[in-house]
């Protein structure tokens, strides 16, 4: 088979962070072929990143069975499939002073470093079409998780005359189409979190219509309980509440619910370019998390500490055999 990606990391991939990113990637594939399941959370901006074009093959061929990541990330790959022609980038987004950087507001250009997302095409695109889908479920007397409103609506069709990039590229309709478990703590903070508190600040929906984040924990500690039989990994991309928010689910279920017989986490892996310091939860080194019951002492950890953007489509790519 050829394998020029994953040939290439395996020559010249041989110490410090590069070798870290192999053995977390080696771990990673060891974990599935043991019939464990794993859990990727995304934090930042990757979505944005475009991380899709490779997370979406992830997900289609099964190496990630549960994904917990924020507002941000689970909305703008949306908005990447039905606006990527309206983004404009920015390469010298390092020297923009206040003045460039309000232009950019003016012309509706909202931006995430060298990246611009262009607010009528892509925000308030998704906002007509997913608010109907609110209202709907709430006339029915429906709930539903945010992802679950974001699944509907991708498979509704309502979105595809405005299909901008190959649909294949997209991680969010991947997860659709096999009804991913997904868990999005803090959601409120998301555009169309905002979006969903302006409507009910102006009473036209009810704050209930969204299940909580209280029932997202409580989603996942059923869903962990019943899949961690053979073992759950933790591939944790950045930090931050999508990393923070299900790490604590083991904790819990040990300590708060007293099931003494909940395995910790059988794998973790962080991709972190934060700096471990005191006072950093993301910059924390992975065995400070056996003080907080959530690793084993056997537990394979790994930290690899470089940009997210570059490293996460390696270890994909190379579970892809690429």
């Amino acid at each position: 088979m050829n394998k020029p990606i994953t040939d290439f990391i395996e020559k010249y991939y041989l110490h410090f962070n590069a070798a870290s990113l192999v053995d977390a990637a080696k771990a990673y594939e060891k974990q599935l072929e043991g019939g464990s399941k794993m859990l990727v959370s995304l934090a930042g901006a990757m979505s944005t990143a475009e991380l899709g074009k490779i997370f979406a093959e992830i997900i289609r061929q099964d190496k990630v069975h549960i994904v917990s990541c924020t507002g941000a990330n689970l909305e703008e790959d949306i908005m990447n499939l039905v606006a990527h022609s309206h983004y404009k980038r920015v390469p010298d987004y390092r020297d923009l002073t206040p003045q460039d950087e309000w232009k950019l507001l003016e012309k509706g250009l909202n931006r995430v470093t060298d990246t611009c997302i262009p607010e009528e095409e892509a925000f308030r695109r998704l906002q007509k079409h997913i608010v109907k889908i609110w209202k709907d479920a709430e006339a029915k007397g429906e709930r539903y998780f945010p992802h679950e409103y974001m699944y509907k609506l991708l498979l509704s069709g309502v979105l595809e005359e405005y299909y901008e990039i190959d649909l294949k590229d997209s991680w969010m309709y991947a997860a659709a189409e096999k009804n991913l478990p997904i868990v999005v703590p803090g959601w409120e903070d998301s555009t169309m979190g905002n979006i969903f508190a302006s409507y009910v600040m102006k009473g036209e929906l009810k704050a209930s219509t969204v299940k909580s984040g209280i029932e997202y924990m409580t989603f996942l500690a059923d869903w962990y309980t019943d899949n961690s039989r053979e073992g759950i990994g933790f591939f944790q991309i950045g930090g931050g509440i999508a990393g923070d928010f299900p790490i604590c689910v083991v904790p819990m279920l040990y300590q708060d619910m007293e099931r003494t017989d909940t395995p910790f986490w059988n794998y973790f892996c962080q991709i972190s370019d934060s700096t471990t310091s005191y006072g950093s939860y993301s910059g924390a080194v992975p065995n400070e998390k056996i003080t907080w019951g959530k690793l084993d002492i056997d537990t394979p950890k790994f930290i690899i500490e470089s940009d997210a953007t570059i490293v996460a489509p390696l270890i994909f790519a190379y579970l892809l055999e690429m």
